[in-house]
């Protein structure tokens, strides 16, 4: 008889055992073969969008890989910036290795005034393409940019071009719900972030470390 070995209280012999080890090897020579073949390294667009919570979440995590290995980060708000985040004091911590520009005026819905909403884009869309511009930085996070595109705050055509035209090897994270269809189609990465449960809707309020 077989000797058996057991994993969560369903017994394994060693029949089953060896079907496993050969179709793993048979998979991890396609996944080999896969990564084997790509080549290109280069500066991604990404975009995360979508009316699910994280999209800020996932660039700030990022930006935090990035620094793990010693590089410098850009951040810029397009829409926040009157309120209190944990993630900027967190960041902090990194010294000049992260630069931070929170230049948002609150959402359109606070500031009920259009040209202040428009040059407050403006200046964030100004400190971006200097950022841009910025040999040190290796990651550029443009938060909530997809809704200064959405109300037309900045022209749309001269952002995709400028973000198309970025230096090479610069990581550039874009997000905010509703990303425009001609920035979806010229980032290399994008993002759709569902809603399945939020909390929210059961009266919950925005709490501290999990909002903002």
């Amino acid at each position: 008889m077989a000797d058996t070995k057991h994993i969560k209280d369903k017994p394994i012999d060693d029949r089953d055992e060896e079907r496993h080890r050969a179709k793993m090897a048979k998979r991890k020579a396609v996944q080999d073969a896969e990564v084997a073949a790509k080549t290109v390294e280069k500066g991604l667009l990404i975009v995360n969008t979508g009316p699910g919570k994280g999209k800020t979440t996932a660039a700030f995590g990022l930006a935090l890989r990035m620094l793990g290995y010693g590089k410098h980060v850009g951040v810029v708000q397009f829409i926040k910036g009157k309120w209190h985040s944990g993630e900027k004091d967190a960041f902090a911590a990194f010294g000049d290795r992260v630069v931070w520009h929170a230049m948002g005026e609150g959402f359109t819905w606070e500031t009920q005034d259009l040209k202040r909403d428009i040059a407050a884009a403006e200046a964030a869309w100004a400190k971006a393409l200097e950022l841009m511009a910025d040999s040190s930085i290796s990651l550029l996070v443009l938060d909530e940019l997809n809704i200064a595109l959405r109300y037309d705050y900045l022209d749309l055509d001269k952002v995709v071009a400028a973000l198309k035209r970025r230096r090479e090897g610069l990581h550039v994270v874009v997000t905010g719900r509703n990303a425009k269809p001609a920035l979806v189609e010229a980032a290399d990465l994008v993002t759709e972030m569902g809603v399945t449960k939020h909390h929210f809707s059961a009266g919950v309020k925005a709490q501290q470390g999990i909002e903002f």
